[in-house]
């Protein structure tokens, strides 16, 4: 069975997430967990975030031990993009693209 938790519309790029996220898909929860404590990135602790809470979601909504549970699926999608401009050189304007990210992970039981 599959447990999901989201964190949606996080303000960091998904870019720098999608890095993360590759380190921890496939690997039991407390590695996981290890890996996410020692990465010294932003995009770790918000990661840890979701993954503690797709656990107690495992835990306490279907009852799933917690030994038994590894990492399924770990991404980073798009989410909204803010605009901003800023002045250039003879008069033209620059586009700042501020980007925030939705950020999930699944966890399922090892068979």
């Amino acid at each position: 069975m599959d447990v999901r938790a989201i964190a949606k519309y996080v303000r960091i790029s998904p870019l720098k997430v999608h890095f993360i996220c590759k380190e921890i898909r496939g690997k039991q929860v407390d590695e996981a967990m290890a890996i996410l404590q020692f990465t010294p990135k932003k995009g770790a602790r918000i990661l840890s975030d979701v993954l503690k809470s797709a656990v107690a979601n495992a835990e306490h909504n279907n009852n799933l031990n917690r030994d038994q549970l590894y990492v399924k699926e770990a991404f980073a999608n798009d989410a909204p993009v803010m605009k901003r401009w800023r002045p250039k050189a003879k008069g033209a304007a620059y586009p700042i693209l501020k980007r925030s990210s939705h950020i999930g992970v699944v966890v399922s039981e090892r068979e």
